[in-house]
């Protein structure tokens, strides 16, 4: 009877320790995703600030090309154009130019964090 209530103990441990390591594994996956996830949102964020600075120049370029060529939607034309040979380059290059590098970062956060967890 003593046996059966020391089996009846262990399991119990057994059990409890099995839902504790569950959420130890729950709580490093969210944070792993947490910690990716806010990488990628301020790259985000820097990349919408580049673009729009490029907004901007492509827009004064166009006027300055406009003048230049002494027709202001000519120099949009042209500005137009450049911007449709760039987005038929990226679009046939994707995924090296984009892809693969997102991909490359998500796997190096995750193996950096993995780094960081083991020296613990």
């Amino acid at each position: 009877m003593e046996e059966i209530k020391k089996i009846e103990d262990m399991a119990g441990h057994i059990r409890e320790y099995a839902q504790v390591r569950i959420g130890e594994v729950r709580l490093e996956v969210v944070d792993k995703a947490a910690a990716v996830l806010a990488g990628l949102v301020a790259r985000m964020f820097i990349v919408l600030l580049f673009v729009v600075c490029a907004v901007f120049a492509a827009t004064a370029g166009a006027i300055v090309l406009g003048r230049w060529m002494g027709s202001l939607a000519g120099g949009f034309f042209v500005a137009a154009g450049f911007f449709l040979l760039a987005g038929i380059v990226v679009a046939l290059a994707k995924r090296r130019l984009i892809c693969e590098p997102v991909m490359d970062e998500i796997i190096f956060q995750l193996y950096e964090n993995n780094e960081e967890d083991e020296e613990d």
